[in-house]
């Protein structure tokens, strides 16, 4: 439990620590307080037992218990304030450090990690952190102290009663430490069970076109009822493995509320105790329970805390690429491959591969699909660190280049566009928020995109759904290219970006590109013929090796896969429905 508590005190950054430890420091003087009703009522009893009650008795003791309650209500509302303010602020500027985190690790993570797990750390770890994880602590921590408090009042006043009351917690403190300890194997279960659950969730929604279309609602619906009822079953396993001891907790706090009680009539009955020691020992016992008792309803969820902080330290512990690198920018930006290799997960994709490509020219990679084409590519802007060899930007070492600087020199169209769901304008403008509406409809202008999106409700302020999906596949493309426009850099990566376009938005698309890459060097992966017969050299991947280089011309007159790719193009292109 304590270690827990460290734990997330560690988590919170060090203003939110402090509002944590002010909100603590104030929990120790609301035991005070609280401890105050004790002393309310030993007034009155006095007055009793010596049979000299007067209103002066009366007055003080709800003198006391007004300031009593007064004090802990005050204390209980900046207490609250406080541990509100440090909760969701930790948790906000932690969701922002994971993601300046995930911008600069390597693109294998997101390959290894699911979506689901990164969008569970990111929503539901950290709203569970915000909203349970402050509360559990100031409710944990503020019993400790209370229980604390009142043990010392006890042992100040009676130390067999006191003695009585530390054997006690220390089985409170045995049964809870061996309840954290029996969660540990079901936590890692539970954990699993909320990543797939959310993995499988967004897996049916963002697909449900394609589970409609080819008629696979009930199969990709049982998957989504596996993952629903093993989360189901998660949870209850870890509950039940929480049950027995935290019924042992609520047993040792009762059996010791009761035997303060019994000891204390019987120390009075022997002549060893006064009677108004007496009943402040029984009601210091009912405190106790009542601290004790609500403590052991949260501590159980104490593991929610660790699991947390646990999975989102995984994330922040993951090595980010050596992004401390020099403000560069190259005077040429020649692209140079010295001898690179490149493994993922064990399995070779490029192997001692080296070239050059010069600037203001246009080269293609051509080969079979898994051939290494993108990997190549991606290597080139530092997506992944080699293995071996190195990538040269302007004749320096893309290692050497910051980060941002680095990225500057690069823009991407994909196959597979996403868009932000936000207006066209908004997305369009997204590399360079500042930037006037006049600059960002000449962009759309020049990717031919304008009167698509005049034509829509609101023009450039119509919200788009989330990746676009309000958008045909070739007006995403064309706003990805006014994108890239905007960017305006020096160097082009087209990663099949006609692919999937149909012929309808396909000139306007292929008018879009030739825009772009006006007086740049570009880079293309593409599988159609008329992408890549222009270059100014093409390279054929193949198991991560190029098995042939040069231009069109070159290239159909020797045997290999390039005259196979053309030639199966040609064939296809001749094909007609009899």
């Amino acid at each position: 439990m304590f270690n827990t508590l460290k734990q997330f005190f560690d988590f919170c950054n060090e203003e939110d620590r402090k509002k944590l430890y002010l909100a603590i420091a104030l929990g120790v003087v609301k035991a005070i307080f609280a401890a105050l009703r004790i002393t309310a009522i030993a007034v009155v009893v006095q007055g009793l037992i010596k049979n000299n009650m007067t209103a002066h008795h009366l007055l003080l003791s709800l003198g006391i218990m007004i300031i009593s309650v007064l004090g802990q209500f005050c204390i209980n509302l900046k207490t609250t304030m406080l541990q509100c303010e440090a909760g969701y602020h930790s948790c906000a500027n932690k969701r922002i450090e994971i993601a300046e985190h995930l911008r600069y690790l390597p693109m294998g993570f997101f390959n290894k990690n699911s979506l689901g797990a990164i969008t569970n750390v990111t929503t539901n770890t950290m709203e569970s952190l915000a909203d349970i994880a402050t509360r559990i602590v100031m409710i944990t921590t503020q019993g400790i102290l209370t229980t604390a408090v009142i043990t010392c009042f006890v042992l100040a006043f009676d130390w067999r009663i006191g003695l009585v009351l530390l054997a006690g917690i220390f089985l409170y403190i045995l049964f809870n430490a061996i309840m954290q300890w029996s969660t540990r194997p079901a936590a890692p279960r539970k954990h699993r069970a909320d990543e797939d659950l959310v993995a499988q969730v967004i897996e049916y929604v963002q697909g449900i076109a394609e589970v409609k279309n080819y008629s696979m609602t009930d199969r990709t619906a049982r998957k989504l009822d596996a993952a629903i009822t093993e989360k189901a079953a998660a949870d209850t396993g870890l509950e039940f493995a929480v049950i027995p001891w935290v019924t042992m907790q609520n047993v040792a706090t009762k059996l010791t509320g009761v035997l303060m009680a019994i000891l204390s009539l019987k120390f009075y009955f022997d002549g060893t105790m006064e009677l108004l020691y007496c009943i402040m020992m029984i009601i210091s016992a009912f405190m106790v329970y009542e601290s004790l008792d609500s403590m052991s309803s949260f501590t159980a969820l104490m593991r929610n805390i660790r699991i947390a902080v646990t999975r989102t330290k995984e994330i922040m512990d993951m090595p980010p690429m050596d992004i401390e690198g020099e403000e560069i920018t190259p005077e040429k930006r020649d692209i140079e491959l010295k001898n690179v290799s490149f493994s993922y997960d064990r399995r070779r994709i490029i192997d001692n591969i080296s070239l050059t490509i010069p600037e203001k020219t246009t080269t293609a990679f051509v080969g079979p699909s898994g051939g290494g084409k993108t990997t190549l590519c991606h290597l080139m802007a530092r997506f992944w660190d080699v293995q071996a060899g190195q990538v040269c930007l302007g004749g320096r070492n893309v290692r050497e280049y910051s980060f941002d600087s680095l990225m500057r020199n690069f823009s991407f169209v994909f196959q597979s566009v996403y868009l932000f769901e936000d207006t066209v304008a908004n997305n369009i403008r997204f590399g360079e928020p500042d930037a006037p509406m006049e600059k960002v409809m000449e962009a759309a202008r020049k990717a031919r995109c304008h009167d698509f999106i005049m034509a829509l409700p609101n023009g450039y302020n119509t919200l788009i759904g989330e990746g676009g999906a309000s958008l045909s596949g070739g007006e995403k493309q064309r706003i990805s290219i006014a994108r890239a426009i905007m960017k305006d850099a020096p160097i082009i990566i087209l990663d099949e970006a006609t692919a999937n376009v149909d012929p309808e938005n396909e000139t306007e698309l292929t008018q879009a590109i030739e825009e772009l890459t006006k007086e740049k060097t570009i880079i293309m992966i593409a599988h159609r013929l008329k992408t890549v017969r222009n270059a100014d050299q093409i390279f054929v991947v193949d198991n991560g090796h190029i098995v042939q280089r040069g231009t069109h011309d070159e290239l159909i007159r020797e045997d290999g896969i390039y005259r196979s790719f053309v030639e199966g193009r040609q064939e296809a292109a001749t094909w007609k429905i009899a």
